[in-house]
């Protein structure tokens, strides 16, 4: 939990592999099966363990305080997922989107796990959020790079996964303990090994950007189909990065239970493939760099009861300043005080005492809100069609909504599905 440097590019910098920068929030969850295999033999350990790599924790110029204990002497523990949309590898370039060197954080997701260890909150951080980005050193050359700002957080990561977290620290006052980040082939790859994943849409959609085609309904997404769902921007919610965020939620609650459910990780052949695809598209920091520090990260997170697994999204607010390149942008809503501070202080979104409903009361405090030029307020938990949570693992992950506003081409996501019969579906 140390002031590390991050690491910019594919480059060695501190005499470890690493792998490129890249990742979805499902890989903290991937870790689950890691633990099992612990026991499978050297060789199949030895392999895993090879496949992840490591970069630095923490390269802002200031420092981050360290965890506060609980009464017990124990630590929560606080871990940012990191998305990339880096397409610096064929197998990533082949998926879409622009190839070559370069990475935004695509997605950012920070996972609070309480120092009881009895509940857990996924917080999204939006991509579009404007502030003054931290001063950030470049381990390869040991230059500063100065504050910038204003700009968008998802452009941290051009200085490494260590100037996210910085960033991220910046924003919110939380202590960051460790990082995750995992590249577009691996949620391929993953998806594959865990058979799909069932998700439901509330009505047809097609978003000719991320390339997803569904009818309204139930599909199980596997590969490529699973990473259009996770990377669809313009087709659920309000059509904006906020929509976005709740499909993702919705697909990480259904990933979550596939995890756990009979059969998933009883299957030595699923668990190996899940694994191995897990940690071949893996960075961490140098704390959990090895399939131990993973698999004891794992059995914790696998004791949380899904029901007190609560995902909620950063409140904010549409952009308000004076620079038009922002316009479509968006600033933390007042409210996201209280959100971080409920964090910080240890206190559980899922219910269960005084200090859960202290968190509950500020999330009630900034009820979801529509903006203009496509922005918006949210934070969460929200509630699907048909009065189901999707935010919440512990229920059923319900559908995402289908956006209705003009976000395509071709009008709405559901016109644009209309309006192209010819171009496959994603899933049956």
């Amino acid at each position: 939990m140390g002031d590390h440097q991050p690491s910019r590019d594919p480059a060695d910098e501190d005499g470890k592999p690493r792998r490129r920068r890249r990742g979805r929030r499902i890989a903290l969850w991937l870790g689950v099966p890691l633990a099992l295999l612990l026991g499978a033999g050297a060789y199949v350990y030895l392999e895993l363990d090879g496949n992840i790599r490591s970069s630095p924790l923490f390269s802002g110029s200031g420092s981050q305080a360290p965890e506060t204990k609980d009464a017990a002497g124990r630590s929560p523990e606080n871990i940012l997922v990191i998305g990339s949309d880096t397409r610096n590898t064929a197998a990533d370039c082949a998926i879409g989107g622009d190839c070559g060197p370069g990475a935004n954080a695509d997605v950012e997701m920070l996972v609070h796990l309480a120092a009881n260890r009895t509940n857990a909150t996924v917080l999204s951080i939006p991509r579009d959020l404007v502030l003054d980005l931290p001063g950030c050193t470049d381990p390869r050359t040991g230059q500063l790079h100065p504050g910038t700002g204003p700009a968008l957080i998802t452009s941290s990561l051009q200085y490494g996964p260590g100037c996210t977290v910085a960033a991220v620290h910046q924003l919110t006052g939380i202590t960051i303990d460790h990082f995750m980040m995992i590249d577009f082939a691996g949620v391929v790859n993953m998806s594959d090994a865990v058979g799909g994943v069932r998700v439901c849409v509330d009505n047809n959609v097609y978003d000719p950007d991320s390339h997803l085609k569904l009818t309204a309904g139930t599909h199980t997404l596997q590969g490529l189909a699973a990473l259009e769902f996770l990377r669809t921007r313009h087709g659920f919610g309000d059509g904006s990065d906020l929509g976005r965020e709740d499909a993702q939620h919705v697909f990480l609650s259904a990933m979550i239970q596939k995890l756990r459910s009979a059969g998933t990780l009883t299957n030595p052949g699923t668990l190996y493939a899940l694994a191995n695809a897990a940690t071949k598209s893996l960075t961490v920091d140098p704390g959990l760099n090895g399939l131990a520090d993973l698999a004891e990260l794992a059995a914790q997170l696998n004791d949380v009861p899904t029901n007190k697994i609560t995902f909620l999204t950063t409140p904010n607010s549409p952009y308000n300043g004076q620079d038009p390149v922002f316009a479509q942008d968006l600033v933390l809503a007042p409210e996201a005080t209280a959100v971080f501070r409920a964090i910080q202080g240890d206190q559980s979104f899922s219910g269960g005492g005084t200090p859960a409903a202290t968190a509950a009361d500020a999330v009630k405090a900034a009820a979801p809100r529509s903006a203009g030029n496509g922005g918006g307020s949210s934070t969460g938990p929200t509630t699907a069609p048909g009065g189901a949570n999707p935010l919440n693992a512990g229920s059923a992950p319900g559908c995402a909504k289908v956006s209705t506003e003009d976000t395509t081409p071709f009008g709405s996501p559901i016109e644009a599905f209309a309006q192209n019969p010819d171009v496959p579906n994603s899933a049956p």
